[in-house]
């Protein structure tokens, strides 16, 4: 069995290797009870909730893209009922580690389904953090010598089925990567409103592009740390989207490499500001997935990026 030679530091340099998420047996529409976010709810209790046909449909579009670029797709082990979408939550690579997440325990056998995948790493570079450490993929973003992370940091946070990362995470992270500057941001929580809930990072910000960055101000629960952000990459590389862009996932986009991303077709102002700026937007149907707090950065786990 060839080995995966992980590497990953940022969001944008060019992709290798990819686990991309299945949507091929996702089970029946979730009760009510059995939400994991505000969006999901609202489309189980509208009627709306996607369709499993539709949802395996958008990403077979995902993955032709991928293999066109030559980007290695692998996708987990199909669990019978079993939402294996977002690919993105239950693991991460920074640098050459491979982190299993600490993810909700009933997410737990979706990382059973990508095993066959952890078995082919070097296992000195697979790490689980300790129990108490809460912590998803779409939290964790890297750019070089940072880590940016989404966290909760309310007294309240075990009262967030959303709250994914936890203080502990961002301590965690600081402790296991000494050599990275760890900024971490305290993001803005709803179980109930979609349009006030950032379930994770990636849902108000993502870098793209050389030096650019989508993102939502309101995502976030201190100005100053939006402000962090702006003066980082600078005002005129910064893509703000609206509340209405940020409820349709526009920052949850999938960088390929610096000069092109997969994108939602719908997103028509991101994708001409992206195309401005020289980037080539491949655009795919996802807007079925989207309906479940999650789109393209979510349910793609990179393991190698040049």
């Amino acid at each position: 069995m060839e080995k995966i030679d992980l590497h990953v530091t940022d969001e944008t340099s060019r992709l290798r290797s990819v686990v991309l998420g299945t949507a091929r047996s996702n089970g029946p529409v979730p009760s009510v009870d059995d939400a994991y976010d505000p969006k999901s709810r609202e489309h189980i209790i509208a009627g709306t909730y996607p369709s499993n046909e539709d949802m395996v449909n958008e990403m077979e579009a995902v993955a032709a893209v991928l293999k066109r670029y030559n980007v290695s797709v692998l996708r987990p082990k199909q669990i019978e009922n079993c939402n294996q979408i977002f690919t993105r939550d239950i693991g991460f690579v920074i640098d050459n580690m491979f982190v299993k997440a600490n993810i909700l325990p009933d997410r737990e056998e979706e990382l059973d389904a990508i095993q066959y995948i952890v078995d082919q790493m070097d296992p000195d570079n697979v790490i689980r953090p300790p129990e108490e450490v809460h912590i998803e993929g779409g939290d964790v973003m890297l750019y070089g010598e940072y880590i940016f992370v989404g966290t909760y940091r309310g007294r309240d946070y075990t009262d967030h089925i959303i709250a994914r990362t936890n203080v502990e995470a961002v301590a965690w992270l600081k402790e296991t990567f000494p050599h990275k500057k760890v900024v971490s941001f305290n993001l803005r929580k709803d179980n109930l409103d979609p349009y006030n809930n950032a379930l994770h990072l990636d849902c108000c910000f993502q870098p793209v592009g050389d030096g650019k960055c989508i993102i939502h101000r309101n995502g976030f629960l201190q100005e100053e740390e939006y402000q962090y952000l702006v003066n980082f990459f600078g005002r005129k590389n910064c893509f703000e989207i609206t509340r209405e862009e940020m409820y349709h996932m526009n920052s949850n986009i999938f960088s390929i490499a610096p000069d092109v991303v997969v994108s939602e077709k719908n997103f028509t102002r991101l994708n001409a500001w992206l195309r401005s700026h020289g980037i080539t937007v491949e655009e795919v149907p996802y807007a079925e997935i989207s309906k479940q707090e999650g789109l393209l950065r979510c349910s793609t786990l990179p393991l190698i990026r040049d």
